[in-house]
């Protein structure tokens, strides 16, 4: 996500250091991708893997917990890059363009991790929703806050509410990678590719700070 702040990933959900937990993520991420879906069995991740499916409750306690932590490793990398890019030299409008950018290329690096999100969120436990919260939303929600702040104090940004800008570029990404499959249907498009990652990152960049800058700065860019 170019885009991150000191987050603390809770020790339990860094199993990816252990061998046997990394194989069992990297077997569970990539059966995720092949069937473009969450639902995936223990004994499918298991065999994939090659390890014991009774290690992924020592390991992970049980399915949510697994999955919990694919969506704490997929997210750390990414978010650990957001206190970068807040404190880089440039304009609060570039450090906007890098994040959209990043974000959606997160998004298609890992095409589950909406789903995911969703699943954690509203149908696993209240634990693992707060762990998410804690880990992904609350972080990324806090560093857009700044970003706008930074931008509305420089006068390149437009007053934007933080939480209406995490719904729109969030929600615009979760909808290229979840609701395509129905798009597809409807009107014949293909598969997310490189190229219509490229595209989409430079649609939202001139859709957003469309809306975003003032007169002046969106002349000049």
């Amino acid at each position: 996500m170019a885009s991150g702040l000191n987050t603390s990933i809770p020790t339990k959900l860094t199993a990816g250091k252990n061998s046997t937990a990394e194989k069992l993520l990297v077997a569970a991420s990539e059966l995720m991708i092949e069937r473009a879906s969450i639902e995936v069995s223990l004994s499918d991740i298991a065999q994939k893997s090659g390890v014991n499916a009774a290690l992924v409750k020592y390991h992970f306690g049980n399915k949510d917990g697994l999955l919990l932590a694919l969506l704490a490793r997929d997210a750390a990398t990414e978010m650990s890059q957001l206190e970068y890019l807040i404190s880089q030299p440039i304009s609060p409008t570039a450090k906007l363009k890098l994040h959209i950018g990043g974000i959606i290329r997160a998004y298609y690096q890992f095409p589950y991790m909406n789903r995911l999100i969703h699943y954690l969120l509203h149908e696993s436990s209240t634990e693992a929703a707060d762990e998410v919260s804690k880990f992904f939303v609350a972080p990324l929600l806090d560093f857009q806050r700044r970003l706008l702040a930074e931008g509305i104090k420089a006068g390149e940004f437009r007053n934007i509410d933080p939480v209406m800008f995490y719904t729109s570029l969030v929600g615009a990404c979760d909808h290229l990678f979840f609701g395509r499959h129905a798009m597809s249907r409807a009107t014949g498009v293909g598969p997310v590719t490189d190229e219509v990652c490229r595209q989409y990152i430079k649609h939202m960049e001139a859709l957003i700070c469309g809306g975003m800058l003032n007169g002046r700065v969106a002349n000049s860019e």
